[in-house]
């Protein structure tokens, strides 16, 4: 089984920026990773995503702010998020999308 670790996140103000980490504990070649997040009293939803090949897809509220990119010789995923609104406040959760594993989330509040 892969482990997933996010870090990372942190309190920024409008229009702020900050980049998450996901490590695994594993091989992530050629698997699709994803980042999601979970705001207060709302469901988990889909942020962005990567394949193997470097193809990236993205949420409508996050494209062209976030960016998702990955280090594969380092088994990480990285989401770098640009212009951060107060509505990009949840938890972010890394996923492996084949095997459904998941981290425990990093805490990103956008807050001035």
């Amino acid at each position: 089984q892969v482990q997933l670790v996010e870090s990372g996140g942190g309190l920024v103000q409008p229009g702020g920026s900050l980049r998450l980490s996901c490590a695994a504990s594993g091989s992530i070649f050629s698997r699709t990773m994803a980042w999601y997040r979970q705001a207060p009293g709302k469901q988990r939803d889909f942020v962005a995503s990567i394949t193997g090949a470097g193809t990236a897809d993205y949420e409508n509220s996050v494209k062209g702010r976030f960016t998702i990119s990955r280090d594969d010789a380092k088994n990480t995923v990285f989401l770098q998020m640009n212009s951060l609104k107060p509505d990009d406040t949840a938890l972010y959760y890394c996923h492996h999308i084949l095997f459904g594993y998941w981290g425990q989330g990093t805490q990103v509040t956008v807050s001035s």
